[in-house]
Formats: C-alpha cells, sequence, structure tokens
C-alpha cells in the first residue's frame, strides 16, 4: 500500500494550488488559512488522544515541531496564497515552488549528510528542465512581480521546512507532530492576518467545498503523507517528487479553472516524469 504513497501525494498535494485558487475568492488568504489550521489542529488533537498517543512532549520537540509547522504551513502556503489573492496562477505558482527538490538537493548533502549520486543529479536536471519547459513561454506574460516574490518566499520555506523536519522532529509520532505544526501554523497566520491584511470569509459553497477538499484531503491525507515519507526516506528522494507537481497542477487547473495549458506542457510533464523517476529510484 505504501508504494502508492508517493502517487496519491503528488495527486492531493497538486489539487491544493487549483482549491487554493477557489478559496480566495471567497476570503483573504491569511485569515483563511488560520480558520483552516484551528479545524486541523482540533482533528489531530482528538484523532492523537484516541489512538493514545502522548500529546504532552519534551518541550523542545514542541518548538521544534512548531517551527516546521510555522515554515510549512505559515511562510508555504501562506505565500502561495498571498500570491494568488495578487492574481498568480496556479500553475504558475506551483512551477516556482516546484523547485524546491533543487534547493533541498543542494542543502540536504551538507546538513542531513545525505549522498546524492550522479544518476540523481542527472533525475534533477531532467525535472528542472521540464520545470523551465512548462514555465519559460509564460514569463513574458502579465504575471504580478508581488505574486512571484510571494512563492519564492513559499519555495524557501517549504524547502527549509522539508530539512528541518527531516533533522529535528523525526521523534515525534506523525499525529502528534501535525497537531503542534497545525496549533502554531493557525498562531501565526492569525498575527499575520491582523496586521498585513483585512481579514474576511464569506461562507458560500464554494469556499466550503474547498476548505472542506484542503482540510480532509490535503492536510489530514497528503501532509500526513508527506511526513511519512520523509520520516521513512531521505530528505532529497522525497523532494524530487515535488517536480510532479507542477504539471500536475498545470492539467488539473486547465480542467477546474480554464487555464490554458499547450503541447510544449504537455512534453515538459513528459520531461518532469522520467527525472522524478530517475532521481528517486532506487539503486
Amino acid at each position: 500500500m505504501s508504494k502508492f504513497f508517493p502517487f496519491l501525494f503528488i495527486l492531493l498535494w497538486s489539487s491544493a494550488f487549483v482549491s487554493g485558487q477557489i478559496i480566495v475568492q471567497s476570503a483573504s488568504p491569511f485569515a483563511s488559512l488560520s480558520f483552516r489550521f484551528i479545524i486541523v489542529a482540533i482533528g489531530f488533537l482528538i484523532f492523537s488522544y484516541y489512538i493514545k498517543e502522548k500529546i504532552l512532549v519534551n518541550f523542545s520537540l514542541i518548538i521544534q515541531s512548531s517551527i516546521t509547522g510555522i515554515l510549512f504551513h505559515g511562510f508555504y502556503l501562506g505565500g502561495v496564497f498571498f500570491s494568488y489573492s495578487m492574481g498568480l496562477s496556479a500553475t504558475v505558482s506551483a512551477l516556482i515552488v516546484g523547485l524546491q527538490p533543487v534547493l533541498t538537493n543542494i542543502l540536504s548533502g551538507p546538513i542531513l549528510n545525505e549522498k546524492v549520486t550522479f544518476i540523481q543529479w542527472i533525475g534533477i536536471l531532467l525535472g528542472l528542465i521540464g520545470t523551465i519547459i512548462v514555465i519559460g513561454w509564460d514569463i513574458g506574460e502579465k504575471i504580478p512581480t508581488i505574486g512571484v516574490i510571494a512563492s519564492i518566499v513559499a519555495l524557501l520555506g517549504a524547502t527549509t521546512a522539508t530539512i528541518w523536519q527531516k533533522k529535528f522532529t523525526n521523534n515525534l509520532s506523525l499525529s502528534v507532530n501535525n497537531f503542534y505544526q497545525a496549533v502554531s501554523a493557525s498562531i501565526f497566520l492569525f498575527f499575520v492576518s491582523i496586521f498585513f491584511e483585512i481579514p474576511y470569509i464569506r461562507f458560500n459553497i464554494s469556499f466550503i467545498l474547498s476548505m472542506s477538499w484542503q482540510i480532509v484531503l490535503v492536510s489530514f491525507g497528503a501532509f500526513t503523507i508527506l511526513m511519512y515519507l520523509i520520516k521513512k526516506g531521505s530528505a532529497s528522494k522525497t523532494s524530487n517528487l515535488f517536480f510532479l507537481v507542477p504539471p500536475t497542477t498545470a492539467l488539473m487547473a486547465w480542467l477546474v479553472l480554464n487555464e490554458e495549458i499547450y503541447t510544449l506542457d504537455i512534453f515538459g510533464l513528459f520531461i518532469c516524469a522520467i527525472g522524478v523517476y530517475v532521481a528517486t529510484r532506487t539503486t
């Protein structure tokens, strides 16, 4: 069953970019995320209590888990949602943060002492080329600069969080770890919302359905799978899966949001798929 987790993760994680676009049409980005992680925190607390996990753990572990939550949910998701509110498309945002494997592979060697083989570097290069093929012809279009900057912040947040999670918070159970991450993220995003936006949420059908999707299938589903993959494997190999997120998001955005997709985009998807296979295969 676990061998299907990477494929399920890619589908669910990519869907978050599309549903996120729908959410910011009815709510301010940071307020909607803070609301989301209040519910997520309650869910993981109940689940942890039900399976009799030890919730009150060492204070240093709580801090380490909270930092991961702020980086992943605060900076990464906060940056992505803010870029949407500034007019950046789901496809372009996913492509920018999809460069995470490059940064993670560069940093995981000296920080985590993980060896990245020559074959893996070839896979990384193919993934990068595939991503550039998809995004390259869109750069000349009217892409909001502030949206690009926000996505770069998201990219840095996701990269740092992946390495931090692997290095420091691997001793916590997944449910307790996710609980503390959600609590810290909700508090962080609440204050960001208060100071940097006019917070509002319109509880219409599209918001409720999209938010429910993100809470159940992304936060409880995809993010838990991601934490499992990081815990069981290397940070560098896990991060390589992100190369498949941008082209998969492009396909979903085309189907759901009517964002345009071209033959060249499909070719880029194919190159990314080869790159991920090469970079993550067992040698």
